[in-house]
This record gives C-alpha cells, structure tokens and sequence, in this order.
C-alpha cells in the first residue's frame, strides 16, 4: 500500500537556509521557513522534513539538519503545510519528542541511527501511524528485526528507505541496486530512497532510483545553492529536471501488456495487404 498515494512522492529535507533568510531579512525563522517551505511547493515537492537535533554532536552531518523549534512552533509550521496542501515530517530524537510530535503528525520517520533501538522503534509503532524507515549502514538482518519490532506493536504501513550515510556519498558508493535487494527481501512493503550525492547535471541518480521501483524520494532542497555549504543539496532547477524525467519515462512506459496500439493501425493494414499479396 502507497502511505502517500501518489508516487513518485519527493520529500524536501530542509536544512538551515531559512536562518540566513530570517537574519537577512529581518524576520522571524518560522516565518522564514514557511518562505522555504512555499518555494518547495511551488518546484513540485510534495512533503518537508525537519529533523532537530539535542547537540552539536548528535548527528554526523549538522549543516544538514535544520536547528530545533519550539513544540508551538513545529505545531505551527505542521499546521501551515497542511494549509498549502504539503505533507510535515518530523524525525523523534527520544520518547518524549514522539509523545510531542503525535499531535500534529500523521507520519513518523525512524533515523537509520535508531534502527536497531528496538525499544524506541516499539514505543514509535505505538502511536499506530505510518512510518518511514531509514536503514543506512544496517544490514537486511536488522532490518528484519525492526520491521518485526513494529509489527509486534502495531500493523501500521511501513517504507523502507535505502540510505547511505556519507556527507556527500560518491557515485560509486550510491549502490542504487540497494533498492532492488530491499524490494525483493520485503515484498510487502513500499521502498524509498534517501539520496546524499551531489545532484548531477540531469538528475540521474534520483531518476534511476524511482526507475529501481523507489516510490518515495528524500534530498535536501535549498532554494538557493549560494545559501548552503551541503554541495548535496538540490534546488528547484534540479526538482523541474527530476520531474520532468519522470514525466517522459512514463510518457514512454506506456502500457505493459503487449498488443497492437493505436498508431500501428495503418502499418498492420499495409502489412498484411502486402503479405497477402505474395499469396
């Protein structure tokens, strides 16, 4: 089952552009990330992602992660996404954050660092709403015993998401084919790829991972690349090629089962004519 129902569904993780937008325009930093958020919407993106974070080494990669809001604030922030028609995401540090954050979320995401925290993840499936499952630098064992954790709990949807954790990851290490080991090994649930490589001319590596059967897409999105050290970021330029990618590939799907189209029509006629001519 789609916990989106749309697919691709490309997620905007936001990092800390909207700081220097609050700081050189005078503003609030909720009133500026709404501005990030708007822009998000505006290229294509379908849901936002913040992820707070306790400490300055909490996370391996801080220019990535956006800085912590107040609980109103994030209620605020989930309230405007819901307005203009975009999905919030949060990603729970510790218990109290997934008590805070039920509120006003509908999904939940579980940090790749989290995948083999099997209280946590329980306590998370609790809540009983969709989760999306980060599985960086873990192996298809502990995968296994996570998604078991969750299904102990609850029968809530899950996604699966490929990850790789390296602030930038090389191409070589993207290891795209990831994606079809996690759709054979778990049938039965929806794969998503979260992607930290430098975004190529034509949006390729994305484009590939949706063509590999990645239904859900995460990547930092930056409204301004000037604005960001994280050279992985994407901008809105980089969304309309990703989009438009996914646009011809299925203009050039087409239909699966083999049979004679429309535009063969004349061709058959003009075929057979001549083959029974040779009779």
């Amino acid at each position: 089952m789609n916990i989106f129902n749309k697919y691709p569904f490309l997620i905007a993780g936001i990092g800390d552009d909207f700081q220097v937008i609050a700081e050189k325009e005078g503003i609030s930093d909720v009133d500026a990330i709404k501005y990030v958020i708007d822009e998000a919407r505006d290229c294509g993106i379908n849901a936002v992602k913040l992820q707070p974070y306790k400490s300055q080494n909490h996370f391996l990669d801080q220019s990535a992660i956006s800085s912590s809001f107040t609980i109103d604030e994030y209620r605020e922030i989930a309230e405007y996404c819901r307005n203009i028609g975009m999905k919030f995401l949060l990603t729970p540090l510790d218990l109290k954050s997934v008590d805070d954050f039920d509120e006003f979320l509908d999904i939940f995401c579980i940090s790749s660092a989290d995948l083999t925290n099997i209280p946590f993840i329980e306590y998370v499936a609790s809540k009983n709403k969709p989760i999306l499952l980060f599985t960086g630098a873990s192996t298809l064992r502990e995968i296994k015993q996570a998604i078991i954790a969750i299904e102990n709990v609850s029968m809530v949807d899950i996604a699966i998401f490929h990850v790789v954790l390296s602030y930038p990851v090389d191409y070589n290490d993207a290891n795209l084919l990831m994606i079809n080991d996690l759709a054979e090994n778990f049938p039965d649930y929806e794969i998503g790829y979260c992607d930290n490589t430098v975004p190529d001319d034509n949006m390729a590596v994305l484009t590939t991972a949706y063509n590999y059967g990645a239904t859900i897409l995460e990547k930092l999105f930056t409204i301004d690349k000037s604005l960001t050290d994280c050279e992985y970021a994407m901008d809105a330029d980089d969304v309309i090629k990703f989009n438009w990618n996914v646009n011809f590939i299925s203009k050039v799907n087409g239909m699966k089962n083999k049979q004679p189209v429309i535009c063969e029509s004349s061709a058959i006629r003009e075929m057979r004519k001549l083959s029974e001519s040779k009779k």
